[in-house]
């Protein structure tokens, strides 16, 4: 069995990326029906037809490949959540902005969304920690963001910080479902524009002491 897959036309900075990105396709693949704790170094290998010691040249353990997944996992969609956030000009539009985001997002990443969700209450502590960090991120942003708008005025740092947490709670609870039940994306999305909607309602309405 070879280090790397080689083809002769790639470079070695080119093959290199192949490999890795075969391992974290295969790791992805083996730990769909259990989780990575289920799953061996040695069957990722052999899943992507290299030996243990050309895994270890990418990643040094399972749980760092883990670590690399929750962060691909994230980049795109943070990026794309804080541009509709700081170009919509009311709560309204963050909601109809927002969750068609989210929901395109999943089904374009099924695979890594399925692995959050697992990972999120199952997985190794420090994927599970890396995924509480990268949500708390998101909630951050967004804080920031609600604290920016004029609509914010009427409250607290803490109330702000709760209402984002309420808002990404509902969007993590939304992408969960919607792994679970693809085919049931648009009853899945129209529920939690209502909810999102209800609670913003109140928000809207609130006045912190």
């Amino acid at each position: 069995m070879p280090d790397e897959p080689e083809t002769g036309t790639e470079s070695r900075a080119e093959r290199k990326e192949r490999t890795r990105r075969a391992i974290l396709d295969a790791a992805l693949a083996l730990a769909a029906d259990s989780n990575l704790a289920a799953i061996s170094l040695r069957q990722v290998a052999k899943q992507v037809g290299v030996v243990p010691t050309a895994f270890y040249r990418h990643f040094g353990s399972l749980e760092l490949l883990g670590l690399a997944l929750v962060d691909e996992s994230f980049r795109s969609l943070r990026a794309m959540l804080l541009d509709v956030w700081r170009h919509a000009p009311e709560y309204r539009d963050v909601i109809d902005g927002s969750l068609p985001i989210v929901a395109q997002h999943v089904r374009e990443n099924r695979s890594h969304y399925a692995f959050i969700a697992r990972e999120r209450t199952a997985g190794p502590p420090r994927v599970r920690e890396a995924i509480g960090r990268e949500i708390d991120l998101i909630t951050r942003e967004l804080s920031t963001d609600i604290a920016r708008s004029g609509a914010a005025e009427q409250y607290s740092d803490e109330d702000i910080a709760l209402l984002a947490d309420l808002v990404v709670s509902f969007v993590v609870t939304m992408a969960e479902r919607l792994v679970e039940d693809p085919d049931s994306e648009d009853r899945v999305l129209a529920d939690a524009r209502t909810q999102l909607r209800m609670l913003l309602v109140g928000a809207v309405n609130w006045r912190s002491r």
